[in-house]
């Protein structure tokens, strides 16, 4: 196979261009090299997509399999036009959905409005973006439209579940903020099986539209499975959304957040519950949650970066003092 990936230097490119790599099939890697470095191995082509003639390096041959995991739609505009292969394969994002609040969506869910420019400017076009990138690989011969959920697992710098078993770990015998949520949906993909169902996809030449997500289940399940990779014997603190938003504590990511928690919102709950049985039948293949966990503990534990989401040592010790105040003042 002669693969080419567009990207290829961070998270689930990087993932993807390894496991090629592992099949012995020749990779060829294009990326700005600004999200981090090219595997070794690939054939690194560094370049600028938003240039008019960007992709010029690529087009000396023609690709078996190329894969996209743009957002712009002006990138993949030129790529689908610039660049001949035999199948495409296009990640793009459950994002793309119009109805969040429907659980247990399939394909067929309706969309949010292609965004009418060639780029997304701030975040809130990110849906409408992917949108417009899927229509232009659906005018290609041969592809596969691969709509990613919460992809995570040991690489994944937002450390939107690696919070949860690192924060454990960190305090395993000491009081643990939680959000009282527990039957919250999430859905997650580990980007390994991911990676590899997209080579297989490439492979065969896989058509159609499939939701990549893993099987749905609870928040609660997922932070009684990380506190149990990890360790933990200390106190579960549960807060309500209520002492959470008065204390200024964001849900999903970021900074001053308790990751993966939707803030309550359940008019946000189909963002984390969609069927999967189309990709599974195709032949994704989901390992256990708590092998990802462990893999991400280990990972999280060993980089060393500050974290990019959820609570600092500081913000978390100073909340648990305050809701345990709270807990004995209760009647």
């Amino acid at each position: 196979m002669e693969l080419l990936v567009l990207g290829g230097t961070a998270f689930l490119g990087r993932e993807i261009a390894v496991q090629a790599l592992g099949r012995d099939w020749s990779v060829t890697c294009a990326a700005r090299g600004r999200s981090g470095s090219f595997p070794d191995g690939v054939r690194s082509v560094v370049l600028d997509r938003d240039a008019g003639d960007g992709l010029a390096p690529l087009t000396d041959r023609a690709w078996d399999a190329v894969i996209e995991l743009a957002r712009q739609p002006g990138q993949v505009r030129r790529a689908v036009r610039e660049l001949t292969t035999r199948h495409w394969v296009f990640v793009s994002t459950a994002n793309v959905y119009a109805d969040q609040a429907t659980r247990g969506q399939d394909e067929s869910g309706p969309l949010l409005a292609p965004l009418d420019a060639e780029a997304m400017t701030e975040l809130v076009q990110y849906g409408p973006a992917k949108v417009a990138c899927e229509e232009l690989v659906r005018d290609t011969a041969g592809w596969t439209i691969a709509r990613a959920g919460l992809i995570v697992g040991p690489g994944d710098s937002s450390s939107r579940l690696g919070y949860w078993p690192w924060r454990f770990a960190h305090d395993r015998t000491a009081s643990v903020l939680v959000p009282d949520d527990p039957d919250q949906p999430v859905q997650l993909i580990d980007v390994r099986d991911l990676a590899g169902w997209l080579l297989d996809c490439a492979d065969g030449a896989v058509q159609g539209v499939f939701n990549a997500c893993g099987s749905p289940t609870t928040l609660g399940e997922v932070l009684d499975a990380a506190r149990s990779v990890a360790g933990h014997q200390g106190r579960v603190l549960a807060a309500d959304r209520d002492w959470l938003v008065e204390h200024r504590v964001n849900p999903w990511m970021g900074q001053r957040s308790l990751p993966l928690w939707l803030g309550g919102d359940h008019a946000l709950w189909g963002f984390q519950d969609h069927r999967n049985d189309r990709a599974v039948t195709s032949g994704l293949r989901l390992r256990p949650m708590v092998d990802t966990l462990t893999d991400t503990l280990a990972w999280e534990s060993a980089r060393g970066e500050p974290r990019t989401a959820g609570l600092d040592d500081a913000d978390h010790d100073e909340l648990v003092q305050a809701l345990s105040a709270d807990i004995e003042t209760r009647p």
